[in-house]
């Protein structure tokens, strides 16, 4: 599920924290990068564990309404097709994702004025009556959700600043996660029962060690490669160059030079793209004139090859 975009603008946060704070050790840094994606990981099943709770809201709501004593028709005999939805009990009950809750236990109880307005929202929604209209099947329930998650939850404000107030790192994860999200919404089937499979944290081990390399190769690799940027930025007070530019630039030319395999269109792309979201708006093009430069050097003294 972490993917290497979320693992590049995750080591180029903490290489930026390491450097600013030089009592920072190398392992205590590592272990705030990893501990970083585990929250980004936390994240994933906290906006999974969204609908859950929205449904267990309105079954208690309803069960509320028809205990009254003098109660309506509307009810003593609600409309039970968002209880009812089949996409959200499979999710419930699903094995992995009851296993990652149990052992972490993430809860919205805290923000229950939040769920309480997301669950008006929906209810007044058109996408709500649309549902309400449709067929009734296992597709239109899971439709129904990702509708809900594109249109209502990810855009909404108060749910950033709740995230933010848990943890620093889940705002700028928010756009990468919601898309894991959606794909793990995707990809529910109805035949699949309590088995169906969760994203992973790491697609693979490759993925876990190009984290590791590329964080460290980025600070033990750093007066080098910051010498080499300087050496293209003589006509520009290295002082007056925003820090989050060179340390992007140094995140960048660990991965060039440490992982050949990797194209180097794709390195470049990603880190100017990096540049644009934390740095400066001209940052991109700056970053991306003095890179080009640096590789022409290096693949002239034949230290790169791609």
């Amino acid at each position: 599920m972490i993917n290497r975009i979320l693992i590049r603008t995750k080591v180029v946060q903490i290489v930026y924290s390491c450097l600013i704070d030089e009592d920072k050790s190398l392992e205590l840094a590592e272990k705030e990068l990893f501990a970083s994606l585990e929250k980004s990981y936390e994240l994933y099943h906290l906006l999974l564990l969204i609908p859950v709770e929205l449904t267990r809201l309105q079954a208690r709501r309803l069960d509320a309404g028809r205990s009254k004593f003098l109660a309506t028709e509307a009810e003593k005999y609600p409309n039970t097709r968002l209880v009812d939805n089949r996409f959200v009990a499979l999710l419930e009950k699903n094995q992995a994702f009851r296993k990652y809750i149990k052992e972490r236990p993430l809860v919205w109880n805290d923000d229950t004025n939040y769920l309480r307005g997301l669950l008006d929202k929906i209810l007044d929604s058109e996408w709500y009556a649309e549902y309400l209209a449709a067929d009734d099947s296992f597709e239109n329930d899971r439709t129904f959700w990702k509708n809900i998650y594109k249109q209502l939850i990810f855009p909404d404000e108060n749910l950033g600043e709740l995230l933010e107030a848990q943890s620093l790192y889940w705002n700028d994860d928010m756009p990468i996660i919601s898309t894991f999200v959606l794909k793990t919404v995707k990809r529910f089937d109805e035949k699949s029962d309590a088995g169906q499979e969760l994203l992973p944290m790491f697609k693979d081990e490759d993925d876990r060690d190009f984290a590791r390399t590329l964080f460290r190769r980025s600070m033990l690799n750093y007066e080098e490669n910051r010498s080499m940027i300087e050496r293209f930025t003589r006509n520009w007070e290295i002082d007056r160059i925003a820090f989050m530019d060179i340390v992007v630039m140094v995140v960048a030319l660990a991965e060039i030079t440490e992982f050949p395999s990797i194209p180097l269109q794709v390195s470049l792309n990603e880190y100017i793209e990096i540049a644009k979201s934390y740095s400066t708006p001209k940052s991109g093009n700056f970053i991306n004139g003095v890179l080009d430069a640096v590789i022409t050097l290096l693949k002239k003294e034949g230290k790169l090859t791609k």
